[in-house]
């Protein structure tokens, strides 16, 4: 379970902003807007925030087994890329993979939960999350040179081939929570209200869709932005936006190790969002190479440093139980979700009507500072009793 979990996480790495650095490709391909691209960016997260919570809820009643098929075929279905004849098709095939990102996180949650002890989870978070990162990283900078040897939507569907293998993986491999005889319960509306109610819940989602917004808009549309104003290739301005993503790996590895020896998440929350900020403003305003690299390491550090103990927290919560659980990951999905559609079009519209991606970037940026006022807000007791052993 632990392996299949790592390479779904890998999957939805390697999809998510796989398409940033081949975006100029599309436009000149399909002869579309900078805001048309975006969406191929951004409306996948959109129907992932929209199928979050109800995703949560679907997992619930279903159970893991058949939540995590339906998220592996679902992605697997960019592997057709390759025969996209038009910018409608490729969104489509972009909104599949939207789907399968929802139900892949909101299954996570119960997953984990039933296999591992609260320790084992702090560490699997954190090694998925670090999965996710080095999709992330491989697809954003490998993106343009496989581009550049055969095709755009070839280098997208080789991508995808990664959820067929899955898919075909977790039907011989895939099994549910270790719990004989018992059927998965429902949870009602009443108690999903009631768990996303909760004080460190409402945190946890304003912490982690504020920092999206930034990352996402970056990620998506800091290698046209570097092709444009600094007259870089998309190859070189790939490989810095894939330093985002790269650093992220050994970040969230950190973020997993240092809870287990120094347990206060706010702390964790605070420095994040003192990195996303400092590292999200050099990364554009900065004037040289050396510089903006160095940001986009920072920036990438702080993007993921957090993420390993906001995905463990909830397991702390009083009285969690694996449906409770799978409807805040849900919540997560929504939230983030719905911050990371708004990005891309955000800076793509502003730099439509401005000729400018500052603005833009500059707005998205601000909304990072959430992790700061998580850190300063979450209860202080938020650890103690509960914490991972």
């Amino acid at each position: 379970m632990a392996a299949m979990s790592l390479v779904g996480h890998l999957a939805l790495g390697f999809n998510l902003f796989g398409i940033s650095p081949v975006l100029p490709l599309a436009i000149a391909d399909y002869g579309i807007s900078n805001f048309a691209a975006g969406l191929l960016v951004s409306l996948p997260m959109l129907l992932a925030a929209v199928f979050g919570i109800p995703g949560g809820m679907l997992v619930a009643r279903i159970g893991v087994k058949r939540a995590q098929l339906i998220a592996w075929i679902a992605m697997a279905v960019l592997a057709l890329s390759f025969i996209a004849p038009n910018f409608g098709a490729m969104l489509v095939l972009r909104l599949a993979y939207g789907v399968g990102l929802a139900m892949m996180i909101t299954a996570t949650g119960p997953l984990l939960m039933a296999w591992f002890s609260q320790r084992e989870v702090l560490v699997m978070n954190s090694l998925n999350t670090a999965a996710i990162s080095l999709g992330v990283a491989v697809a954003v900078a490998c993106a343009a040179p496989l581009a550049q040897i055969t095709d755009w939507k070839i280098s997208m569907s080789v991508f995808g081939v990664v959820g067929v293998v899955g898919s075909v993986a977790w039907l011989a491999l895939g099994r549910d929570a270790p719990l004989a005889g018992v059927r998965p319960a429902p949870i009602s509306l009443r108690q999903t209200g009631r768990v996303l109610r909760n004080r460190t819940v409402i945190l946890l989602v304003l912490t982690d869709a504020g920092v999206l917004v930034q990352y996402t808009a970056l990620t998506g549309w800091l290698p046209t932005f570097f092709n444009d104003q600094l007259g870089l290739s998309l190859s070189e301005a790939g490989l810095i936006t894939g330093m985002l993503p790269f650093v992220g790996v050994f970040a969230v590895i950190a973020g997993g190790i240092v809870p287990l020896r120094f347990d206060s998440p706010r702390a964790i929350f605070i420095g994040s969002g003192l990195a996303a900020l400092a590292g999200g403003l050099g990364s554009y305003l900065l004037p040289n190479l050396p510089g903006i690299y160095a940001a986009a390491g920072v920036l990438g550090f702080g993007s993921w440093f957090y993420v390993p103990i906001l995905l463990t927290l909830p397991l702390r919560l009083p009285g969690i139980t694996p449906q409770g659980l799978a409807v805040i990951y849900g919540s997560l999905m929504t939230f983030s979700g719905f911050a990371m559609f708004l990005a891309p079009i955000l800076v793509g519209a502003v730099r439509d009507a401005t000729g400018s991606f500052l603005p833009g970037f500059l707005v998205c940026t601000a909304m990072s500072s959430t992790a700061l006022i998580a850190g300063a807000l979450l209860p202080r007791n938020v650890s103690a009793g509960n914490a991972p052993g």
